[in-house]
């Protein structure tokens, strides 16, 4: 293959460095999920019970960023934020419909994963943890390009 075709398939300086980018993005993004996800099942146990709820909500929302972020880098912080508030919302609805309480008595990942039981303090705990992911986000995009 000469030619055109040959020079459009192969990656140029700047996809190269889009990708190298890309995946750094990811290994930092992943790392994140990991971090979120342990503060999220040590957390809620070591503050009181009225703050548990709301912050591992929070926690939740934070990890859906996180993994979002993770899966597609170039999402951008607003984009990442309502769709892991649109997730956790949909999901504290669906327990509305009593399957992921029945999905819990059998898995323990559906339990961690789905919830069991409706809480309309939750929603208030998703949206905190969309804000303040994307908070973050925005926080540690400007501070990377003062640096630059």
């Amino acid at each position: 293959m000469t030619g055109r075709r040959e020079a459009a398939a192969a990656p140029g300086p700047r996809d190269g460095g889009r990708r190298t980018g890309e995946w750094r993005a990811r290994a930092g993004w992943t790392a994140a999920a990991g971090a979120v996800l342990a503060a999220g099942l040590v957390a809620p146990g070591l503050v009181p019970a009225g703050a548990a709820s709301p912050l591992g909500g929070a926690l939740y929302t934070a990890l859906l960023y996180t993994l979002l972020s993770a899966a597609a880098p170039r999402l951008g912080p607003w984009r990442a934020g309502a769709a892991a508030l649109a997730v956790g919302w949909a999901v504290e609805l669906f327990q509305l419909t009593g399957l992921p309480a029945d999905l819990a008595r059998h898995s323990r990942l559906a339990r961690l994963v789905l919830g069991t039981t409706f809480d309309p303090a939750d929603l208030l705990g998703y949206a905190l943890g969309a804000a303040a992911a994307t908070a973050l986000h925005l926080l540690a995009r400007r501070l990377a390009r003062r640096e630059r």
